[in-house]
């Protein structure tokens, strides 16, 4: 969970994988049974063979941010290395298929399902009669109750991230036979299915000791396709090798080698062989396509090419500004003779492109300042042109470039429904009539501020905001300030804004409009309301608290085109950009900010994985308040209620009504707006098949592996 990537489920239910006053609306209709989630907008693009067309043995070598804290999926530092090593590895009961739905794992399962219904409900596991641990044991009930007590809560010695769901469970027996495990629950629990994936075996889940720290750096005992061989912290590598007691279709590759690349070196790491396979950014994901048709050198010889042109040329094709703005010619024929080299590398690639399974929102933090109040909130989402954001973001990219309209589902998914007009789109006038009803009016007298007045709820602070290293005093920038410069350009003079890309580099495709980093002094744009909206001698200013940082680009952009919108209604922005490392515990989390942009995974699952997001915040023992994961601090003691309903109905599509009907709630308390969902990109080596953008569907690790010679990859049935 974070501003830039997305947790694993296990994170999202943990955290108390970043970047969300009541009322009254009517409930939704025309959410009956025939309601239909659609198709995903994109499907998986893994260069999808059969079997028999991939090679024997190999090794993969498969980017990944960070080395694991953790092993245990479970425990609250778990992240997207942790899922990776668990999908290869443990057995998952249920797995998502290309429309984010829980499907039985025939690895593990011949069947479950819910049995008895009263006076409890009971659902009983029919388990693959070959499923056993690495050591030889039979998964069966032991394992069931081992993880059911760790993460039932009731045993504090636990270090737990979450334990939705297992706190439900009553009592785990063998049925009839050991093949067979009977879980009642004491309350009717409608997500059953999200249990026991991962399934951990009880010697780390029988004892605390066990749990807290036997999982976190290695994995003795497994039960998939491949088994941990080391966790190398030196080399900063997870190594995974077949599993010999595997009972499934044998693995292809003999081994998977997860290895720590930071982001803005995948580029080169690929180009040099040093991975096959990454997540990139949208400038890496160009640079492997633009490396198969070439790349003109500039590189004439006798240094004919002036310094001026070859620097030019560098920062056209992406050389990073700060390593050639004031470098001499012989440094940039050193960068672009690199640069050239790393193309030829890069031949060896493609880029595979999907939707990931999750939704880039904006946030308004509704505890107090100026958008506590409900109007304004609304203002903020009416000023929004959520088509043109993820446009700016998706078209580029070849995307489906369609906004997400649920907070609760993706498009694909049975919950999902666009549920935005709860809400209202873009409409101008609209916005201005909600602030205007709020008794922001433009021209009135403002109280100069002094350094440091708070924008945000009560629990703001300013800390982070002395670091800051771009753009401005302390890293602030004002929207709309003065209307001295009117000729339109942003500080790199050229009107638009710099190349877009996921995670990349800035990209607008038709000009952008100034925006929050446009410098001090940029006119306001066309249309925007004349003089500051002002009440009480309060300017109607927001902070928006950005990241920096390598990925942050995207983030920034649209950030931008935001700012530029909202001050067509009267809304300034000061755009605050802290560093990434800070950003979500000292701002998010904290609740140190007006306007925030961040990423939320979507889930099979919404009654449980959601409800923490969208849970109105209490009070706490301590006298603190309470806010879960809802970082908005906006929430309704109705959707509270909605989520619980849904949660305890064994009844499927009213169970996805409910979660329909909280959505809509959810929309009109406007404290968050989802916007877009994000793009997928995987550089991956072309010989490499059954791997890349999976979207929704859950990766097969025994399928994977290289060509065949002579064998061509056929377009994916599943590929939309």
């Amino acid at each position: 969970m974070s501003h830039d990537g997305v947790g694993s489920r296990a994170v999202l239910r943990a955290t108390a994988f970043l970047t969300a006053g009541a009322l009254a609306v009517p409930l939704l209709a025309g959410c009956g049974s025939d309601d239909k989630a659609g198709r995903p907008l994109a499907g998986p693009d893994i260069a999808h063979v059969t079997r028999d067309k991939v090679a024997e043995g190999g090794t993969v070598k498969w980017a990944m941010d960070a080395l694991p804290e953790t092993l245990n999926a479970y425990q609250a530092d778990a992240d997207a290395g942790t899922t990776r090593v668990a999908q290869a590895t443990l057995p998952s009961m249920f797995q998502l298929d290309a429309n984010g739905r829980p499907a039985v794992n025939p690895a593990y399962l011949e069947s479950a399902k819910v049995i008895e219904t009263e006076p409890r409900q009971v659902v009983l596991y029919k388990l693959n009669q070959q499923a056993v641990w690495s050591d030889g044991r039979e998964i069966g009930a032991a394992d069931f109750v081992a993880q059911w007590r760790a993460l039932s809560g009731k045993d504090s010695a636990f270090w737990t991230a979450r334990n939705a769901g297992y706190d439900r469970i009553s009592k785990i027996e063998r049925g009839a036979s050991d093949l067979q495990v009977r879980v009642t629950f004491s309350r009717p629990y409608a997500d059953w299915k999200s249990l026991f994936s991962p399934l951990y075996p009880k010697d780390v889940m029988g004892t605390p000791d066990a749990f807290n720290d036997g999982a976190r750096r290695k994995l003795k005992t497994t039960a998939g396709p491949f088994r941990v061989d080391k966790v190398d912290t030196a080399g900063k590598d997870v190594v995974l090798t077949r599993n010999p007691r595997w009972w499934g279709r044998p693995a292809k590759l003999d081994k998977i080698v997860l290895h720590t690349v930071p982001r803005d070196e995948r580029a080169t790491a690929l180009a040099d062989g040093k991975v096959d396979v990454a997540d990139v950014d949208a400038s890496t994901a160009g640079r492997i396509t633009g490396a198969a048709g070439g790349t003109g050198s500039p590189l004439v010889g006798g240094g004919k090419t002036s310094a001026k042109k070859l620097r030019s040329w560098a920062l056209a094709h992406g050389l990073a500004a700060k390593k050639v703005e004031h470098a001499g010619q012989k440094k940039l024929r050193k960068a672009i003779t690199r640069y050239l080299e790393e193309q030829d590398g890069l031949r060896s690639y493609e880029v595979r492109k999907s939707l990931e399974p999750a939704y880039t929102q904006l946030a308004l933090n509704g505890a107090g300042g100026l958008l506590a109040d409900e109007r304004v909130r609304r203002a903020v989402a009416r000023a929004l042109d959520r088509k043109e954001l993820a446009k700016l973001v998706l078209t580029p990219l070849g995307l489906p470039a369609e906004p997400v309209g649920s907070h609760l589902a993706l498009e694909g998914q049975p919950a999902y429904a666009d549920n935005s007009d709860a809400l209202g789109g873009q409409d101008t006038r609209e916005a201005q009539a909600l602030l205007s009803d709020a008794g922001w009016v433009p021209g009135g007298p403002v109280k100069e501020e002094k350094k440091g007045d708070k924008a945000a709820g009560p629990e703001s602070s300013t800390k982070g905001d002395d670091d800051q290293s771009e753009g401005g005093k302390d890293g602030e920038y004002i929207v709309g300030e003065d209307d001295k410069n009117t000729d339109g350009k942003n500080e790199h003079g050229d009107g638009s804004g710099r190349h877009l890309a996921q995670d990349g580099k800035q990209y607008t495709g038709q000009g952008g409009a100034p925006g929050a980093y446009a410098p001090k002094g940029t006119a306001a744009p066309a249309g925007a309301v004349n003089g500051p909206l002002a009440k009480d001698g309060q300017a109607l200013n927001l902070r928006f608290v950005l990241p920096t940082g390598a990925g942050s680009e995207t983030l920034n952009t649209v950030a931008g085109r935001i700012s530029a919108m909202l001050e067509k209604v009267g809304i300034r922005t000061t755009v605050i950009k802290v560093p990434d490392e800070s950003y979500f515990k000292d701002h998010i989390a904290a609740g140190d900010f007006d306007l925030a942009l961040y990423s939320w995974p979507a889930s099979a699952f919404p009654a449980t994985d959601a409800r923490p997001i969208f849970a109105k915040p209490a009070p706490a023992a301590d006298g603190s308040v309470n806010v879960e994961q809802n970082y908005t601090r906006v929430g309704t003691d109705q959707v509270d209620q909605l989520f619980d309903q849904a949660a305890s109905t064994l009844d499927e599509d009213e169970s996805r009504d409910l979660i329909r009907k909280a959505d809509t709630r959810i929309w009109a308390a406007a404290g968050s707006i989802p916007l877009y969902q994000r793009p997928q990109l995987v550089g991956v080596r072309k010989t490499l098949v059954n791997t890349g953008a999976f979207g929704f569907q859950a990766p097969v690790y025994e399928d994977m592996g290289f060509l065949k010679k002579g064998a061509k990859v056929s377009p994916s049935p599943t590929k939309n």
